[in-house]
């Protein structure tokens, strides 16, 4: 059985993902209302941190922390070994491809391989499901893997945090999505300065 799949995502009232300050702490604070298993980002998410990782504190691993795994078909993400020692998760987890190119060998990273030329995340959940016991996993993606799962029918729960501001341009949250999805509203909460939190399960 496939984990529970949530998006949380902190949004402007026009539906991007970035040009707008956040409440970073508030952001991660509410996140651990679903006490992921598995934290599932894309490769560019990890690659727009990573000037930040290199001068991060490395406390190691966190025993009680999620699973990091990263799509990286293209085998672009280098920082494994900080990754794993920033704090945040137990271990990291590098999924790949049939496909991707060659790597520097890394003993201590995990990969698992699944899917011709890109990653086949329908068969990614269920191997977390059945391989590491995952029972939620929490997206944490600026638009583009969200769009993915989605278009595959794999997203369980919407969490938006909507800013009270209108960009304009940019990422948008559901990525190359297109489709319709209804939706049943979970919960609603304002907070101070007029964030509010949208929370939807898929029907």
């Amino acid at each position: 059985m496939r984990p529970h799949v949530v998006g949380h995502l902190a949004v402007s009232v026009d539906g991007v993902t970035a040009g707008f300050d956040v409440d970073l702490a508030r952001f991660y604070a509410m996140a651990t209302l679903w006490q992921e298993d598995v934290t599932l980002v894309g490769a560019d998410t990890i690659l727009a941190q990573e000037a930040v990782l290199r001068s991060a504190p490395l406390p190691g691993p966190r025993e009680a922390g999620p699973l990091l795994a990263v799509v990286d078909s293209r085998a672009r993400v280098r920082e494994w070994d900080r990754l794993r020692d920033v704090g945040h998760w137990s271990d990291v987890l590098a999924l790949y491809a049939d496909q991707t190119p060659a790597r520097p060998p890394d003993s201590r990273t995990r990969e698992l391989i699944t899917g011709y030329d890109r990653v086949d995340l329908d068969d990614v959940l269920q191997q977390l499901g059945k391989s590491y016991d995952a029972r939620v996993v929490r997206v944490d993606t600026g638009g583009t893997l969200l769009g993915v799962l989605l278009e595959l029918g794999l997203v369980d729960e919407l969490s938006l945090l909507v800013h009270p501001v209108v960009v304009g341009s940019g990422p948008r949250w559901q990525g190359g999505f297109t489709g319709r999805l209804d939706l049943g509203l979970a919960n609603v909460e304002v907070f101070e300065g007029g964030v509010v939190w949208l929370r939807y399960c898929t029907l």
